[in-house]
């Protein structure tokens, strides 16, 4: 398990590699990835409506 200081730190580095403004994008990309991985183990394909949303 990870402890409070290893989490700090690890947001450290990370806050360091990619400066601030890239991450709000970083965890965009990473939550549609989730979304995107449950629907399709849900079966559901709602992805090309999603997709016809964000190009509008």
């Amino acid at each position: 398990m990870l402890g409070t200081w290893e989490i700090i730190l690890i947001a450290l580095v990370i806050l360091l590699i990619f400066g601030g403004r890239k991450i709000p994008e970083l965890m965009k990309g990473l939550g549609k990835g989730v979304r995107s991985f449950k629907n399709g183990l849900n079966g559901n394909d709602d992805t090309k409506e999603e997709v016809k949303q964000e190009q509008k």
